[in-house]
């Protein structure tokens, strides 16, 4: 994992099996959302044998760049990696979003974690060893049932759905952010996307 200083600057590597504990030092993730073209959010279930927030329901997927690898191109291998799909265009919606949780054993999660989203209308095939369980979601339905604390669902995703809300109730219509807001460590694919850079 990729560790970063406060102003999201590349720090160093640590192995992922060291990088979780009670002082968990802040290090580079990313979340992302994937949507169906009906607006379903696929929602998954971290298997129960992780480490961190296990048999818990989050957002898609989530994951950490390798040193070097573009934030998109992380998304994408995550994807095939933890579901068996394949990434259509990945998206960057909130740069710059942070945060940290404690799971009631102690162990602390400290990431910059961009938060991203794609669009496919295939099924995921998940790993066992990631995920044991998947719903497509309206994202009116999952979105207020979060904000309303009716689902229990993973401390990021609780912290990042008020704020994917705020950019509109259709999650195929929000804007994309641009890549130079991201953390400095963090990197995008130079392909070209409307408005600016990649």
């Amino acid at each position: 994992m990729v560790l970063l200083d406060e102003e999201g600057r590349d720090i160093g590597v640590l192995p992922k099996r060291l990088a979780h504990h009670a002082d968990t030092r802040l290090h580079l993730a990313f979340s992302c959302y994937v949507f169906d073209t009906a607006g379903r959010l696929l929602v998954t279930q971290r298997a129960h044998h992780k480490k961190t927030w296990p048999g818990v329901w989050t957002n898609s997927c989530c994951g950490h760049p390798a040193p070097g690898e573009a934030i998109d191109l992380a998304v994408g291998r995550r994807l095939d990696d933890e579901l068996g799909l394949s990434a259509g265009e990945v998206r960057l919606l909130l740069p710059r979003f942070r945060y940290r949780a404690v799971m009631p054993d102690g162990v602390v999660e400290n990431e910059m974690c961009p938060v991203t989203m794609t669009v496919t209308d295939a099924d995921p095939v998940p790993s066992a060893d990631e995920v044991d369980g998947w719903e497509w979601v309206p994202w009116g339905e999952f979105s207020a049932s979060v904000l309303s604390g009716d689902r229990a669902i993973s401390p990021w995703c609780a912290e990042q759905v008020p704020l994917l809300a705020a950019l509109g109730p259709d999650p195929l219509r929000w804007p994309s952010a641009d890549p130079r807001e991201l953390p400095t460590a963090a990197g995008w694919s130079p392909a070209e996307t409307p408005g600016h850079p990649r």
